[in-house]
């Protein structure tokens, strides 16, 4: 491993396990701030994050190497800025920050909606399983107490107005088994439909080169 890609990565480890603010007084003098900028436009991170570092080593007394960050966040950008890596930040649902070079740009964000656009049709389907998941589960925890305040109703020691509250009460857990009956079946039918589209579109880009 040559000099410099081992600092590159102790720089990375630096910056990935303690984070800008906990940069050391010898780590704000000694830091490689081309290779700093390189990582961070590799990471797709905005100018802003410079101040980040400017804020960090300004207790130490040091500023950052304007020029030679710049420079090193500018080659880190060309390598961020792939089509794949788009297409990858939109099917993990994250964000683009508008940081890509404007020749490099129409591809980024093309990549990167059609990749959003396959997180949103798997957040569809995730969304109706869970709410499946939850209402079978309500359902599950009515039933059981109805047949518990059946039970209730005709035990012997419980008095009328318990009775009477029983009664009340297993009217309304009827009302709400019917309704998630209805939910659930509902929630079904549309899950059919998110997984339906998510299976189309995922064969309408299966072609695409990300």
């Amino acid at each position: 491993m040559n000099s410099r890609l081992a600092g590159i990565l102790s720089i990375a480890v630096i910056f990935g396990l303690s984070g800008c603010a906990s940069m050391s007084a010898d780590e704000c003098t000694m830091s490689d701030w081309r290779t700093i900028g390189f990582e961070d436009g590799a990471q797709g991170y905005t100018a802003d994050r410079l101040g980040n570092h400017r804020k960090a080593c300004a207790k130490h007394g040091v500023a950052p190497d304007f020029e030679a960050y710049q420079a090193g966040r500018s080659e880190g950008l060309r390598q961020y800025c792939q089509p794949s890596r788009g297409f990858n930040v939109g099917a993990g649902g994250g964000r683009y920050n508008g940081v890509c070079p404007g020749d490099m740009e129409p591809d980024f964000v093309d990549a990167f909606n059609t990749g959003h656009q396959l997180y949103n049709l798997r957040a569809s389907v995730n969304s109706a399983n869970y709410q499946i998941s939850a209402k079978r589960a309500e359902l599950d925890s009515a039933e059981k107490r109805i047949i518990e305040a059946e039970l209730a109703l005709i035990a012997r020691d419980t008095t009328t107005e318990d009775r009477i509250l029983l009664l009340a009460e297993l009217k309304d857990l009827s009302e709400r088994t019917g309704q998630l009956d209805a939910e659930i079946v509902e929630l079904v039918e549309d899950r059919v439909i998110y997984e339906q589209q998510l299976a189309a579109y995922e064969e309408t880009i299966a072609g695409n080169s990300y």
